[in-house]
């Protein structure tokens, strides 16, 4: 975790996506907690697999507590006996409980994976927004600049009685909303900058950090069928919801298993005299107990886990349902987008750029009425932000189709 610098205004240090997403991964908290429940349940399949511990009981009897004929022999007639019994477990059932633990695993690990899919889609947001105010904050300087160029003119226009000081008044009181333009994404781009610092758990000075990237798109998208099969092996939920159906499988041979009999086998030692054999004090013996599974024989718990394969199928089927409407949505979201970008990029743009350099031109000039400059200046203003904010949408949108298929589909 990075902490505050002695120079809060030393060159910022910046970072690409790569390098966000691999600090991200290292250093989220919320991450790495969710890694701890791996490492518990793998701990469970150890208890799982645990054999039972065997009872061993000592018993001493006979002790005699006063004396015979006179004689203090408080030992002398006392008996003892030692025991050792264990219980065996039949039908697999260590095997399948340790079977059961090593899917919970497997489906911590699926979750694990899941949620560090929709994290992963808030860092990229939060990426792709710092990346946004950066390019907005250039364009609002680059309009300050160039109608700060324009107010030059203008003065030495009033000066030579080219226009009316009511006229330059005008101008001048257009140039509040640049400004105000250039302290908003100033203030936006430390939001982001702040947010994308908390989801890496880093305490660098705002003006320290700083990512770089290309914020652009590609019209070049992978096939909706595509998208869906790689959707349907990539999926983390999916994955999990499949494993929650063969686990409640394995749950439910466990306790068929557990409805069978299990003996328990007995070995003693006793130290007293033998009634046939008064001569033997030493004699062992054993035994086996079955216990008889009339009324109880698991008959609950076989229903529930029966039910339960029944539950888990129809969540399974509802999860890949939701495969295929997230990446439906997040597809129609990236082509609604990539509509709208196409012809700014290839008409909008120019158009306005053009525009504006000759409504500025013939009015510096006076060829042109403030009224058409001031909305010139306007258009251009509106037409660099929207798409500015449309390149924004479809990074985010290619972020959203990415967590819906699973993977980095649009890199």
């Amino acid at each position: 975790m990075a902490t505050w610098g002695s120079n809060a205004f030393a060159q910022p240090h910046s970072y690409t996506w790569q390098e966000i997403r691999d600090r991200f991964q290292t250093s989220n908290p919320t991450l790495r907690a969710a890694a701890i429940s791996i490492d518990e349940s793998r701990a469970q399949e150890i208890t799982a697999y645990l054999r039972p511990n065997p009872d061993f009981s000592e018993l001493v009897d006979g002790t005699q507590i006063a004396p015979h004929d006179g004689v203090w022999q408080p030992f002398s007639g006392t008996e003892y006996q030692s025991s050792l019994s264990y219980l065996h477990e039949r039908r697999h059932k260590r095997e399948l409980r340790r079977e059961s633990a090593q899917q919970g695993t497997g489906i911590a690990t699926s979750q694990y994976a899941d949620q560090e899919r929709t994290l992963l889609f808030n860092l990229r947001s939060a990426f792709v927004q710092t990346l946004q105010q950066k390019a907005v904050l250039d364009l609002a300087r680059d309009n300050l600049t160039y109608y700060n160029h324009l107010l030059e003119v203008s003065q030495d226009r009033l000066k030579a009685g080219d226009i009316a000081r009511v006229d330059y008044q005008r101008l001048n009181l257009q140039r509040a909303q640049y400004q105000s333009d250039v302290q908003t994404a100033i203030v936006n781009l430390r939001t982001a900058k702040i947010q994308l610092l908390t989801l890496l758990n880093d305490r660098t000075p705002v003006e320290q950090f700083d990512v770089t990237g290309p914020f652009d798109y590609s019209a070049q998208i992978p096939g909706l069928e595509e998208l869906r099969r790689q959707a349907m092996t990539d999926r983390p939920d999916l994955k999990a919801a499949m494993q929650a159906v063969e686990k409640a499988q394995t749950d439910h041979l466990l306790a068929v298993a557990n409805g069978s009999t299990d003996p328990t086998f007995s070995l003693w030692w006793t130290h007293n005299p033998s009634f046939s054999n008064p001569y033997a004090y030493d004699t062992v013996g054993g035994s086996v107990s079955i216990p008889l599974r009339i009324f109880d024989r698991n008959q609950g718990e076989k229903l529930r886990t029966q039910e339960d394969i029944t539950r888990n199928e129809r969540l399974r089927d509802a999860a890949s349902a939701q495969v295929f409407s997230d990446v439906d949505s997040a597809y129609a979201t990236i082509e609604s987008t990539l509509a709208l970008l196409q012809p700014y990029k290839e008409t909008y743009l120019k158009e306005a750029v053009e525009v504006r350099d000759t409504v500025s031109f013939a009015y510096t000039r006076g060829g042109s009425s403030l009224l058409d400059f001031l909305q010139a200046q306007q258009d251009y203003r509106s037409t660099e932000l929207n798409y500015l904010n449309l390149v924004g949408s479809y990074l985010t949108a290619a972020a959203q189709l990415d967590m819906a298929v699973g993977q980095e589909v649009i890199p």
